[in-house]
C-alpha cells in the first residue's frame, strides 16, 4: 500500500509541477490575450484565472507532498522488514531490520533531496499566505524564488533508482524454478519437483536438458534459463517538467534582454494620499490599455522588483507612458525618496541635465490583464476602489485620444474612495474626457459616479474646473443591486463587461450580482483584478 500511494502521489506531483509554471509565463499569456484570432473572448477570460490556477497547483503540490513523504516512511519500514536474500539487487536496505538513519531513506540521494525539498516547499508555502504577503512582501518574493532550487533537487530526487524492474522476463519469468542454483546452494528440493522429475539426481543438470513444453504447461512448472536481472526505472519526471521549465527559462531570458536598457524618466509628480506618478519614455515600447509592467530599480534593491499598472500608454503621437504607485512599503518608500530627491514636484517636464540625475530604472513588460477586454464590449461597467483606479486610468487616457475606433459605446465608471483628496489623482483626466465628449455631442458615452465612503460632512473637490465632478460626487457607498438593475434596464438583451479592481468585499458583491439573472435579458460578464 505504501508503494502504491507513493507512486500515485508522485504522478500527481509530476503533473502539477508541470502545470504550475505555465501561468508564470507572462509573455505567452500576454500574447494570447492580445491575439483575438488565436484566442476567443471565452478563452481570454479563462486566462484571467491564471493566478487562481497557479495557487491551486501550488496547494495540490503541498498536499500530495505530505502524502508522498508519509508513504515513503512506510516504504522505508517495508524495505527493512522485507529484506530478500534471494534478490539482493532489489533490496534498498543493507540487512534485515535496518531502520536507523532516518529510516534508511535519508542516506540515499532520494532521501536527502526529498528532505531539502520539503523544507523549501514549507518556506514557500508559509510565506505565500495572505498575512505575510501584506505585512512583508519581501519575504514572499525571496522565498518564492527558491522554486529554482526546488526543481533542481526534483531532478536529482528522481535519479536515485530505488525502484527497479526486471529486464529478462522471457529468460526468467516470475515464479520459475532454477534447479542448477538450487543444487549448487545445497537447498532442499521441493516435493512437487521430485514428483514431477522422479529420476532427479544431485548432479547439476546438463546444459542440453530440455523439458517438453506440454509437460511443463500441464504441471505449471517452468525452468529458468538464467538469473533475474534488474534495472532502475527511467525517471518520468523529466518528461513532465523539462518542457515547461525550458519554456519559462527561455521567457525569462527574453524578458531580461528586453528590459536590459533603462528607461528615461521624464517627470515625477507627487499626488495627495502618498501617491507618486512617474512618467517615462523607452524606445520601441508598446502597450495596450489595462496592461501592467514590472519596475526594477537597482539602487532600491538589487533583486527585488514590483508590478504596477500602466495609467498612461504610449500612442502614435506620444511615446510617454506612466504609472501611479501608492507608497505603502519599504520598496516604494525608498523609491519615492530617490525620485523626489532629484525632482521638483511642481515641475512636470524637467530639463535634460536634471533627468540624468534620476536613478536607473528598468521596465519589464508590458503584460496582460483582464482590463484589456474593457474596450472590446459594447457596454462596460468599471468599478474601482481607491488606488484600484489605475488600470481604468489607462483606458480613460486612451478614450481621450480617440474612442470611435473601439467597440465600446457606453462606459459606466464607478470610483469609491475614503477621502476626498484621492479623487484628485485623476480629476483632470476625468474632466478633460467629460469636456471632450460634450464637445462631440456624446455626453452619454461615459457615466461617472464618484462615491466618498467616509466623511464628516458635505465636501467637494477643490477647484472651479472640477465642477463637472462635484455634481457626480455622492456620499456613502453604492447601492449595487439598484445600480445593476438600472444598467440592465438601460441595456436590454446586451452583454455587459464588469471589471473590478479593489477590495475583495466589493469584488464578491459584484461577482454575485453578475451571476444573478434579471428580467431584462441583460447578461453581465465578470472580470476581476486583485491586489493580493
Amino acid at each position: 500500500l505504501g508503494l502504491c500511494v507513493s507512486r500515485a502521489s508522485a504522478s500527481v506531483l509530476n503533473v502539477n509541477c508541470c502545470l504550475v509554471l505555465l501561468p508564470m509565463c507572462r509573455v505567452l499569456l500576454a500574447f494570447l490575450r492580445g491575439s483575438q484570432k488565436v484566442a476567443s473572448r471565452k478563452t481570454r477570460r479563462l486566462l484571467d484565472k491564471s493566478k487562481t490556477f497557479h495557487v491551486t497547483c501550488g496547494v495540490t503540490i503541498c498536499i500530495f507532498s505530505v502524502l508522498h513523504v508519509a508513504a515513503h516512511l512506510v516504504n522505508a519500514l517495508n524495505f527493512s522488514e522485507n529484506y530478500n536474500e534471494d534478490f539482493l539487487a532489489l533490496n534498498a536496505a543493507n540487512y534485515r531490520g535496518e531502520v536507523s538513519q532516518l529510516y534508511l531513506m535519508s542516506v540515499l540521494v532520494p532521501g536527502l533531496t526529498g528532505v531539502i525539498m520539503v523544507l523549501v516547499l514549507f518556506l514557500m508555502c508559509t510565506a505565500s499566505t495572505y498575512a505575510i504577503r501584506v505585512s512583508n512582501y519581501d519575504i514572499f518574493w525571496y522565498t518564492h524564488n527558491l522554486f529554482f532550487v526546488f526543481y533542481m533537487l526534483l531532478m536529482l530526487h528522481v535519479s536515485g533508482g530505488v525502484l527497479k524492474y526486471q529486464t529478462n522476463l522471457e529468460e526468467h519469468p516470475p515464479g520459475c524454478f532454477n534447479p542448477n542454483k538450487t543444487l549448487q546452494e545445497n537447498m532442499t528440493v521441493p516435493k512437487a519437483f521430485e514428483e514431477t522429475f522422479p529420476d532427479y539426481t544431485t548432479e547439476p543438470f546438463p546444459e542440453d536438458l530440455s523439458v517438453p513444453e506440454p509437460f511443463v504447461q500441464n504441471n505449471f512448472m517452468r525452468i529458468c534459463s538464467e538469473e533475474p536481472k534488474f534495472q532502475s526505472h527511467f525517471p518520468e519526471t523529466w518528461f513532465w517538467i523539462s518542457g515547461p521549465l525550458c519554456l519559462y527559462c527561455v521567457e525569462r531570458l527574453y524578458r531580461y534582454i528586453r528590459s536590459n536598457k533603462p528607461v528615461t524618466i521624464t517627470s515625477v509628480i507627487s499626488h495627495p494620499s502618498n501617491v507618486l506618478e512617474v512618467r517615462m519614455m523607452k524606445a520601441d515600447f508598446k502597450a495596450r490599455p489595462g496592461q501592467y509592467v514590472i519596475l526594477h530599480c537597482p539602487r532600491v534593491s538589487t533583486l527585488e522588483s514590483h508590478p504596477f499598472t500602466l495609467t498612461m500608454c504610449p500612442t502614435d503621437t506620444k511615446a510617454t507612458f506612466g504609472v501611479h504607485l501608492k507608497v505603502v512599503g519599504d520598496w516604494t518608500e525608498r523609491f519615492r525618496d530617490l525620485l523626489l530627491l532629484h525632482s521638483n514636484q511642481d515641475t512636470e517636464i524637467l530639463p535634460i541635465f536634471q533627468q540624468r540625475r534620476y536613478p536607473k530604472l528598468y521596465v519589464d513588460g508590458p503584460f496582460g490583464s483582464p482590463f484589456e477586454e474593457s474596450l472590446n464590449y459594447e457596454v462596460s461597467l468599471c468599478v474601482a476602489g481607491g488606488i484600484g483606479v489605475t488600470p481604468f486610468a489607462s483606458v480613460l487616457n486612451t478614450l481621450l485620444d480617440g474612442w470611435k475606433c473601439y467597440k465600446l459605446r457606453r462606459l459606466y465608471f464607478i470610483w469609491v474612495c475614503r477621502d476626498i483628496e484621492s479623487f484628485r489623482w485623476f480629476a483632470d483626466l476625468l474632466c478633460m474626457l467629460h469636456d471632450k465628449l460634450w464637445q462631440e455631442n456624446r455626453p452619454d458615452y461615459i457615466n461617472i459616479q464618484l462615491y466618498l465612503s467616509q466623511t464628516d460632512g458635505i465636501q467637494k473637490i477643490i477647484g472651479e474646473k472640477y465642477q463637472a465632478l462635484n455634481s457626480r460626487l455622492l456620499i456613502g457607498r453604492p447601492r449595487w443591486k439598484l445600480l445593476f438593475d438600472e444598467i440592465a434596464k438601460c441595456n436590454r438583451r446586451k452583454t455587459i463587461g464588469v471589471f473590478c479592481c479593489g477590495p475583495n468585499k466589493i469584488s464578491k458583491i459584484l461577482h454575485k450580482l453578475s451571476n444573478s439573472s434579471n428580467s431584462y435579458g441583460t447578461r453581465f460578464e465578470y472580470n476581476k483584478e486583485s491586489f493580493s
